[in-house]
């Protein structure tokens, strides 16, 4: 581009993200911007497109898997499908943070999820504050195949000088109801709609939860990589803070456990660099080395928001 030529307009996605940079890095996060996803998430993630009609889902990082099946709809005789995307990660957002302050498996959807999706532009009711229809039937449909399904890790363990293998087993939310509109059904009527959580998801989600931005999650919602990337992040902030140490991942080993569904690792380094600029946008706690073929997070880093009071690797922090 020429001396003489102007400079392009932001896109309006470009312009939200300038926005809510002004915002975070102008104000210190407080406990109602807090957001919190299980570190196992972080490790490995739900997929990013809908893996169609398979028996299970697997992705792998390091010596922790992550296998997923899909629920069954008895009343339809099909399967509800595979949660997928940026719905159901916002998802599992809300279902975090709402079990640490709840202290309870039973969760109301009703006004918190509301509220939460309301914050993130994401209205589950059809027609009301410019919310677009494809918000409320993309809700409703995540809903349905994330609280149906069913979630395996495995690991590798050593001890004692002897390797053995652990397993767990758990459906994220065993009971519940959803209510819909009658009237139109692409709205999803939360009011009166509760699940109750599996005791082992609900243990597993609280044990160690990974503290974001909501605000940061608000800005990077349209992409299930970002935000991947980005709750990676912060857990390895906190990590490389903590021990004094850098903490580093090379392309390799982030495409296994981020970007499964790029078959080539230049077409994944190519996103996840683009992502990173965005997160680094609204991230001012983010420190980044220099170092080539990855991602090296620096001590000086911080995590994205103050945790509550919970361990992390054996450390406990306070809220």
């Amino acid at each position: 581009m020429s001396d003489d030529e102007p400079p392009k307009p932001l896109t309006r996605a470009q312009s939200k993200l300038l926005d809510a940079s002004g915002q975070i890095f102008g104000e210190m996060a407080t406990k109602k911007d807090a957001a919190y996803l299980p570190r196992e998430l972080v490790q490995v993630t739900l997929p990013h497109k809908n893996p169609g009609n398979v028996p299970v889902w697997e992705r792998t990082n390091g010596n922790l898997s992550i296998a997923i099946q899909a629920g069954y709809d008895i009343a339809k005789k099909q399967s509800y499908g595979y949660p997928y995307g940026t719905v159901p990660r916002l998802l599992l957002f809300w279902l975090t943070t709402e079990a640490i302050r709840t202290s309870n498996r039973r969760l109301e959807l009703g006004s918190s999820l509301s509220g939460f999706m309301a914050e993130l532009g994401l209205n589950n009711a059809n027609g009301s504050s410019g919310a677009k229809r494809s918000d409320a039937r993309r809700l409703r449909d995540q809903m349905q195949r994330l609280f149906n399904a069913s979630i395996s890790f495995v690991g590798t363990l050593e001890r004692d000088g002897r390797t053995g293998t652990g397993w767990l087993n758990m459906y994220v939310a065993p009971k519940g109801e959803l209510w819909w509109s009658r009237k139109d059904q692409d709205q999803a009527a939360l009011w009166g709609s509760w699940i109750e959580l599996g005791e082992d998801f609900y243990k597993a989600i609280v044990a160690a939860p990974v503290p974001a931005d909501m605000r940061a999650l608000k800005a990077l919602k349209r992409s299930p990589l970002a935000l991947d990337l980005y709750a990676w992040l912060t857990y390895e902030a906190f990590r490389a803070h903590k021990s004094g140490k850098i903490r580093f991942e090379n392309w390799e080993q982030l495409h296994g456990h981020l970007g499964g569904e790029y078959a080539h690792l230049h077409h994944f380094r190519a996103k996840a660099k683009a992502a990173l600029r965005k997160i680094q946008i609204v991230y001012p706690g983010l420190k980044l080395g220099k170092r080539m073929g990855g991602i090296e997070v620096l001590p000086e880093s911080y995590p994205a928001i103050q945790p509550r009071s919970v361990t992390i690797d054996g450390t406990c922090v306070p809220l």
